[in-house]
């Protein structure tokens, strides 16, 4: 086997073990010796890939969210809802997006806490390298409501852009709203639930009425 080959399966090593890890106990109860244990890996090789704990848990983040983005998107792109404009395409386009969320979540569970905690309680010193991992998640989560949006008429005195600093706003109160509860899956599955919930009452809140008396 080349060197290569042999670095790839011991970083792979690595951060399965650290996954498991920083799934169980987050950032601040996990411990790379710990990360050790799991896989009969000798502390000496874990910073010969990663300088620390943290670097660690950033590769870890990287990874949930390069994972989540690339599953969202495939899941959006092959779906035909996202190309319709009647409103009842838009409600399918919105509920698509979070089922997506949701099924990834199921099928890969050691995610689940490793999102929660980038996204609600991010270790203070990480934060910047945090935002940094989830900027294209990010994006990505603004241009499909930018679509949504782009297929309806908003009230006149309301803007886009308006729109999506108010989505903003609404997740980082759903995200402080459970920041210090559990990170168990019941938790999450909930926090997924009102995420979705307020989208859709923001998204039906700014569309233009239809009937002009009301």
């Amino acid at each position: 086997m080349k060197r290569d080959e042999k670095n790839e399966l011991m970083k792979r090593r690595i951060m399965d073990s650290a996954l498991k890890e920083f799934s169980e106990k987050g950032y601040g109860e996990s411990s790379v010796n710990n990360v050790c244990g799991k896989e009969g890996i000798s502390k000496g090789i874990i910073y010969h890939y990663f300088d620390s704990k943290g670097e660690l848990f950033l590769a870890c983040v990287r990874e949930c969210f390069d994972k989540l983005t690339g599953y969202i998107r495939s899941g959006m792109e092959a779906d035909k809802v996202f190309s319709d404009t009647e409103d009842i395409r838009i409600d399918a386009s919105l509920n698509k997006y979070f089922m997506l969320r949701t099924e990834f979540f199921t099928k890969y569970p050691v995610y689940g806490r490793i999102f929660s905690e980038a996204v609600m309680s991010p270790p203070v010193h990480l934060s910047g390298s945090i935002n940094k991992c989830r900027a294209e998640f990010d994006s990505l989560s603004i241009s499909i409501l930018k679509s949504i949006l782009s297929r309806t008429r908003l009230r006149k005195e309301i803007s886009t852009d308006f729109v999506l600093r108010l989505f903003r706003e609404f997740q980082d109160y759903v995200n402080i709203r459970y920041q210090m509860g559990s990170f168990d899956r019941d938790t999450f599955s909930m926090r997924e639930e009102d995420c979705r919930r307020i989208v859709n009452i923001l998204l039906y809140g700014v569309m233009e009425r239809k009937d002009k008396n009301e």
